[in-house]
C-alpha cells in the first residue's frame, strides 16, 4: 500500500518546526548516509589504542557519537534490509542474506524513497543493500532499484587482482580470512572509486542546488582485507594483540551460542603469526576506508554545503577479531552486534559529545526524516527518532536494545545482556553483567543469585520480540516459506 500524507497543512507545519527548532535555514537539508561493511568499534575515537582513524575521529568532534548503538541482526543482508525499510527482519522477510524484501513486502516505502517522495534526489554509490562481497562488486548486487534515482557500481583493482590475494581457503575471499597489501593508489581500489564517484555527485548537486539523499556504501573492511601497502605500514605486526580464550571456555556456552563462534572451522585455533597478520590487515582496511571517508567529508566542506547537510556514519554490524575464539560476525556477542554510529546535523546542540543512550539501526529511518523536517514515515515504520539525543545527549529514547539471529534474541540493558535461544534445551540462556564483565566471558544464567534478573529481563525480552515479529499494519506481508534462502544471485 502506498503511503500518502493526508494533510498538506500537517506537512508544512511539520517541516517548518523540524527546520527551525535546530536553527536550520528554510531550505531542505541534504543527507549524506555513509555505510561501511563489517566495521566494528576498533576506532581511534572509540578508544582503540592502535587503530588510526583521523577522519572518523574528526567527524565525531562535529557530531554526536553513540557508544551503545547496536544492529538488529549481525549479518549484512538482514541488517541492511532492516534499517532501509524501517522494519525488523521478521517483518520484512529478510533473515538470510540473499532474500529480497520486495518478495515479502512489495509495497514498502524505503528510507530513500521517503526522501524521494518529498522532493529529494536519491543516489547510491557502492554497497548499501546486500552484495556478495567481493563477488558482486561492479554490479547492482541485491539492490532495490525503486530506492534510487541514481545507482553507481564501481569496480576497482582489488576485484581485478584477486589472484594476488592470500586466503586461508584458496580461491575464496568473501567467506574466508584473506588479505593483500596492494600496489597502486587509493583511487584505483573499489572504495577509492566509491569516494571519487560520490564526490562527483556532490559537485553536481551543489552546482544545481539539488536537495539530495546520497548513500555512500564502502566495501571495506569486509574480507578480503585489501588496502594499499601504506596502510599496512601504519601497524607493527609484532604489536598486534591477540585476544586470549581460556581453555575450556567454549564448553561453558549454551550449544546455540557455541555454534555461532565455531562456525568457521578454518578460523579456529589460528597460529599466532596468522592471527596477527589477519588483524593487522583488518586494521589497515579500517585506515584505508577512513581515508576515503575523509575525502568525501572534505568535498562537503570545500563545496560549502556542510552547514546544510545531515551526516550519518555507521556500519552494518560489528566484527570479531579472535574474541571468544571467533573471527567475523553472526553472533550475539557485543563484538558482532555493536556498531559505530556518529550523527552530525546542522544546529545540533550536542556537537562533539558522546552519549551512552541506546540506539538501534532501525532508528535511522525515523531519525533522518525527523532531522530533515519531513512528514512522518509510514505508520508501519518501526524505531524511534534519536533527534532528542542530538539536542541533549542525556535524552535517551530507549532503555534497551534488541538484536536477533534466526534462532535467538538478545536484549541489552545498561547493566545486563540477556539472550534466549529458541532451540535446544529450555535452559539455553545467557546472562552477562555488561558493567563488570564487558568481554562477556562469565555466563550468569544459571547462578541462583541472578534468577530475579532472568525473570525480569525475560518479560521485557518477550515484549520486544512481540514488537519485532508482529505483522506490520497497513502493509502487505507474505511470510517466506521454510527453507527459502532467497535468490542465488542477481548478477552475472
Amino acid at each position: 500500500m502506498k503511503y500518502r500524507p493526508t494533510s498538506l497543512f500537517v506537512i508544512l507545519i511539520g517541516s517548518l518546526l523540524g527546520l527551525t527548532s535546530l536553527g536550520w535555514a528554510q531550505e531542505k537539508p541534504n543527507v549524506l548516509f555513509i555505510m561501511t561493511d563489517d566495521l566494528n568499534c576498533d576506532l581511534g575515537v572509540y578508544g582503540h589504542p592502535q587503530v588510526k582513524t583521523p577522519h572518523i575521529d574528526r567527524l565525531a568532534r562535529q557530531g554526536v557519537l553513540f557508544k551503545n548503538a547496536f544492529c538488529n541482526f549481525p549479518q549484512c543482508g538482514p541488517s541492511r534490509a532492516s534499517f532501509m525499510t524501517g522494519l525488523y527482519p521478521e517483518q520484512n522477510g529478510v533473515t538470510v542474506p540473499r532474500r529480497l524484501f520486495r518478495d515479502y513486502v512489495p509495497d514498502v516505502i524505503t528510507l530513500p524513497q521517503h526522501f524521494m517522495n518529498h522532493g529529494y534526489t536519491a543516489a547510491r554509490v557502492g554497497k548499501i543493500y546486500h552484495y556478495d562481497n567481493p563477488n558482486g562488486i561492479g554490479t547492482d548486487g541485491h539492490d532495490d532499484p525503486a530506492s534510487w534515482n541514481t545507482r553507481i557500481n564501481p569496480r576497482g583493482r582489488d576485484k581485478d587482482e584477486e589472484d594476488k590475494i592470500f586466503s586461508l581457503k584458496p580461491g575464496s575471499f568473501g567467506s574466508s580470512l584473506s588479505w593483500l597489501a596492494a600496489d597502486g593508489k587509493d583511487e584505483e581500489q573499489t572504495d577509492g572509486m566509491v569516494a571519487t564517484e560520490s564526490i562527483e555527485l556532490l559537485k553536481q548537486y551543489s552546482t544545481n542546488k539539488t536537495p539530495f539523499f546520497l548513500a555512500v556504501g564502502f566495501y571495506k573492511p569486509h574480507t578480503p582485507y585489501v588496502s594499499p601497502k601504506k596502510y599496512f605500514e601504519l601497524y607493527d605486526e609484532s604489536q598486534i594483540v591477540i585476544p586470549k580464550v581460556p581453555e575450556g571456555y567454549l564448553d561453558t556456552l549454551p550449544e546455540s551460542a557455541r555454534k555461532t563462534v565455531t562456525a568457521h572451522k578454518k578460523d579456529l585455533n589460528l597460529p599466532e603469526e596468522t592471527a596477527r597478520k589477519a588483524i593487522r590487515a583488518y586494521y589497515a582496511a579500517i585506515s584505508f576506508v577512513d581515508a576515503q571517508i575523509g575525502r568525501v567529508l572534505e568535498a562537503v566542506d570545500e563545496l560549502g554545503i556542510r552547514d546544510n547537510t545531515i551526516i550519518l556514519f555507521s556500519s552494518d554490524h560489528g566484527y570479531h577479531l579472535g574474541e571468544h575464539g571467533h573471527y567475523r560476525k553472526v553472533t550475539l556477542f557485543e563484538n558482532a552486534d555493536r556498531v559505530p554510529l556518529i550523527i552530525s546535523a546542522p544546529g545540533m546542540k550536542g556537537k562533539g559529545k558522546q552519549t551512552d543512550a541506546f540506539a538501534e539501526m532501525i532508528d535511522f529511518y525515523r531519525t533522518l526524516t525527523d532531522l530533515a523536517g519531513l512528514p512522518p514515515p509510514p505508520p508501519y515504520v518501526k524505531g524511534v527518532s534519536q533527534r532528542p539525543v542530538l539536542e541533549g545527549v542525556s535524552n535517551q529514547q530507549r532503555v534497551n536494545a534488541l538484536t536477533q539471529l534466526t534462532n535467538g534474541y538478545t536484549l541489552r540493558t545498561r547493566q545486563f545482556r540477556y539472550t534466549r535461544w529458541m532451540d535446544g534445551a529450555p535452559d539455553n540462556l545467557e546472562l552477562y553483567n555488561r558493567l563488570k564483565d564487558p568481554e562477556e566471558m562469565v555466563n550468569l544464567a544459571h547462578d541462583p543469585d541472578y534468577a530475579w534478573v532472568i525473570e525480569t529481563l525475560n518479560l521485557e525480552l518477550q515484549k520486544r520480540i512481540m514488537e519485532a515479529t508482529s505483522v506490520p499494519n497497513d502493509l502487505v506481508f507474505t511470510a517466506p516459506l521454510p527453507g527459502d534462502k532467497g535468490v542465488k544471485k542477481t548478477y552475472e
